[in-house]
């Protein structure tokens, strides 16, 4: 039986590698020992930035309520536990949305909250 190297395996894994790491900085684009490990730290990272890119859009939503609803003489809080009691089933996105886009429909959202509140 003929021998097998691994020559044409090691050479389309390098090149796998070298291809992830493209744009990388000195060496670390151009030779797979420099490559290897920045390219498995960088998709470490990338998943956890997966991760972290769902609490931070829910923060900026938060936020962006918050401002919205004080701006209706009414906290953040107040707000979604009048929403919840008037049986309102609205996002956060949305709800941040209509905050930008719609500010009249946003009152109009605030109004039946304190309503329900009261």
């Amino acid at each position: 039986m003929a021998r097998v190297k691994k020559g044409m395996n090691a050479h389309k894994r390098h090149k796998k590698i070298l291809k992830q790491a493209k744009g990388f900085y000195g060496s670390r684009h151009k030779i797979f020992t420099a490559a290897n490990p920045a390219v498995m730290r960088a998709l470490r990272s990338a998943q956890m930035g997966r991760k972290l890119r769902k609490r931070e859009f829910r923060k900026l939503w938060i936020t962006r309520i918050n401002a919205a609803a004080r701006m209706n003489d009414i906290s953040y809080s107040r707000l979604m536990d009048g929403l919840k009691k008037a049986g309102v089933d609205v996002n956060r996105k949305m709800l941040s949305e209509m905050a930008i886009h719609d500010p009249a429909g946003f009152t109009k959202m605030v109004e039946v909250a304190k309503a329900a509140l009261a």
